[in-house]
């Protein structure tokens, strides 16, 4: 027996997997403070998020280097307003790659 909905039902499914996801990671990184120099589209004091996964774009190393960053801060990448680091304690390991991932996902 066929079911003729089950592809636009499991399509629909992972959708909504994909959204509460995007709305989790987008709420971890407004909870850690990244919105306070971050937006989606636009610079605020660093580069958007768009930027960012256009500059790593295809780069499979991109999430770990930019954790690494992410932990130790740094400058001179996107200008010469410095980064502060950002400690497990403030944000996780987890919660940082699931920002991340988010990050490099966001279209350009």
């Amino acid at each position: 027996m066929k079911y003729p909905y089950s592809a636009a039902l499991a399509a629909t499914l992972l959708a909504l997997v994909a959204s509460s996801a995007t709305q989790a990671s987008e709420k971890i990184a407004i909870q850690a403070g990244c919105a306070a120099c971050h937006a989606a589209t636009r610079k605020v004091i660093g580069p958007a998020y768009r930027d960012i996964a256009i500059k790593y774009k295809g780069q499979p190393q991109a999430v770990a280097m930019l954790s690494e960053r992410i932990r130790k801060g740094g400058k001179g990448v996107w200008g010469e307003v410095p980064m502060p680091p950002t400690p497990a304690a403030r944000l996780n390991d987890a919660d940082l790659k699931a920002v991340l991932t988010w990050v490099l996902k966001t279209p350009s």
